[in-house]
């Protein structure tokens, strides 16, 4: 045997998490890829008057990305993995959890200086978070919330099945600064995506219609 599988090698959906100034991003791979995905594009338009206004988009539309993926231990238990028999899932929910905490060396030095008497303290940032599915689907999310349902549990009651719900912001051009690296991520994305739209498109009219048919 030569060990060649003709069977495609599968790729793992992930969610890629970077928090400056620590260069190594966190990556979340799905452990199991999810069966579906839920997308919903809405246009963002200009407003303004008259009726040609309804023909002017003001920017990328607003997408929303809505998945849900099962992570399961029993695969480590098996392999006697000593992260999974002393805590089971808890390590892979707190990942994607703590995407949407603060950091709490942010929380306790904002703290001192509310404490001290500073005046203006700005806002915690969040994570630059990734969505990636495939190669051909990178792009700037934000998570926007989580649904976690853990179905079983090991007897010290750590979760060793969970199914995770989450609805991801995509955000595009429209939502960021030009430095922003999710600017240029997003913008090759579209690049991407006008590319397939020329492949799939029908070449005439009169593919669709039949014969030599004008509607302009």
């Amino acid at each position: 045997m030569t060990g060649y599988s003709r069977s495609p090698r599968l790729l793992k959906g992930a969610i890629v998490a970077f928090r400056p100034p620590v260069p190594i991003p966190a990556v979340i791979p799905f452990q199991i890829n999810p069966e579906s995905l839920s997308r919903t594009v809405e246009a963002r338009t200009a407003e303004g008057e008259g009726s040609t206004q309804s023909f002017r988009l003001a920017g990328a539309p607003s997408e929303t990305i809505k998945i849900e993926t099962v992570f399961d231990a029993a695969d480590d238990l098996e392999k006697s993995d000593d992260i999974a028999a002393q805590s089971g899932l808890h390590p892979r929910l707190a990942a994607l959890e703590t995407l949407i905490y603060p950091q709490a060396a942010t929380v306790i030095a904002n703290s001192i200086l509310m404490n001290i008497g500073t005046i203006e303290i700005l806002p915690m940032k969040s994570p630059f978070t990734v969505f990636i599915w495939g190669k051909g689907r990178i792009l700037p999310v934000k998570l926007s919330s989580l649904s976690i349902t853990e179905e079983a549990y090991d007897p010290n009651l750590n979760p060793i099945r969970a199914k995770v719900s989450m609805d991801l912001a995509v955000l595009s051009y429209s939502d960021l600064r030009t430095t922003h690296p999710g600017y240029a991520m997003f913008l090759a994305h579209q690049v991407v995506k006008e590319t397939m739209a020329v492949i799939g498109q029908a070449n005439s009219l009169g593919a669709v219609l039949g014969g030599d048919v004008s509607i302009l």
